[in-house]
């Protein structure tokens, strides 16, 4: 059996860098949180630890790997969804995107395009790694095209119910390449945090 963990970025500092969302720092809040996912997943038997390069994704999980002694690996195909443009309506563009997975605006990608991507190099993962314990740090719509592409009732509602959930832990299992399910492990809303039973 593999295990993976896929792991949301606590909150993000857009302020920061407001031209560049791509290098948004965590926030202070984020920081205290990231240390929180570390907190939850430093009992279980992490072998490797990878993440999306943006900076918000490696803050997340590499307090993880100092406590471990694990080297954070970034694989650039984790990276969430460019847009491409500054959107006035992101709830409007992000649902049309779950609507049609061939949607995007100019200069950004659409959801198969994420979806791919993401779901190639994660099966890589699997291959190169078999029976051992993965944690993958990433972002919430390239987490949830994952998801969808192993369940394809997860869609626009389960994503807008997770858009503010910031740490997000969930767990994926295979047998070799073949899914053997989910669940939500461990999340943080508005300050709060959520543990489900394991």
């Amino acid at each position: 059996m593999t295990t993976l963990y896929l792991v949301r970025h606590a909150q993000p500092d857009y302020s920061a860098h407001c031209d560049d969302t791509e290098q948004a720092p965590l926030t202070e809040q984020g920081r205290k949180d990231a240390q929180r996912v570390c907190d939850f997943l430093a009992e279980k038997p992490i072998d490797a630890i990878f993440s999306s390069p943006f900076p918000r994704a490696r803050d997340t999980v590499e307090p993880l790997g100092l406590r471990l002694g694990l080297l954070t690996q970034f694989i650039e195909d984790f990276h969430e969804r460019t847009i491409g443009v500054w959107l006035e309506d992101f709830h409007s563009y992000a649902k049309r995107q779950w609507e049609d997975f061939s949607y995007k605006v100019s200069g950004g990608e659409n959801l198969r395009e994420v979806q791919q991507r993401a779901v190639t190099a994660l099966q890589k993962l699997l291959t190169d790694y078999p029976n051992q314990t993965l944690v993958i740090g990433g972002h919430g719509t390239c987490t949830s095209t994952i998801l969808n592409h192993y369940d394809s009732h997860f869609g626009f509602d389960d994503f807008n119910r997770i858009k503010s959930w910031m740490p997000w832990v969930v767990r994926l299992n295979f047998e070799g390449t073949t899914y053997r399910g989910r669940q939500d492990l461990f999340w943080i809303e508005n300050g709060r945090e959520h543990l489900c039973e394991q």
